[in-house]
């Protein structure tokens, strides 16, 4: 299997890994609050999917993301995430989420992800993007794909499934 194929199905995975632990979380669910410093579910989501939308469709295809233009003002957020490294905390006490409007943003957010990686050849991952962190300004597409997006996904997943268990419903889909 070549790194492009692979990278596809490593993003088809987490996708389904996410929805399958978004599904059946309800309004009240997503906007539950955890005590200490932990995200709402919603915040998470959204961050994961904004973040994602970001990356792809205005660092890397250097185009406008779609909550910018296909999904501006139709994304289900009630507001958008911060600027750039922005005070996130903030933004995810307040953010809430119209889940149905939301999860066609993300539908439409994974399947442009997954036309970008599928337009790269092996030798685009080898070129570098400036990623808006300090230290970052020249960082090759795949380690942007592979390891930033991909595990980021997984990483705030881990936290949507740790708050449904707070609130007594069962958190990964498996």
């Amino acid at each position: 299997m070549d790194a492009v194929t692979l990278l596809r199905e490593q993003f088809k995975s987490a996708h389904q890994l996410l929805e399958g632990t978004m599904q059946g979380v309800t309004p009240q669910q997503a906007s539950y609050t955890p005590a200490g410093k932990a995200n709402p579910i919603a915040a998470s989501y959204a961050h994961i999917i904004f973040s994602e939308d970001g990356i792809v469709n205005h660092i890397l295809k250097k185009s406008v993301p779609l909550a910018a233009s296909t999904f501006a003002g139709k994304t289900g957020a009630s507001e958008a995430p911060p600027a750039g490294l922005g005070n996130w905390g903030e933004w995810s006490r307040r953010v809430k989420l119209d889940l149905p409007a939301f999860h066609k943003y993300a539908e439409a957010v994974y399947a442009a992800t997954d036309q970008y990686i599928a337009s790269l050849k092996a030798a685009d991952l080898d070129r570098t993007v400036a990623m808006p962190v300090p230290g970052m300004e020249k960082t090759p597409i795949g380690v942007v794909l592979g390891n930033i997006l991909h595990g980021h996904i997984h990483e705030h997943c881990g936290e949507i499934a740790s708050v449904k268990g707070l609130q007594g419903a069962k958190g990964y889909p498996m």
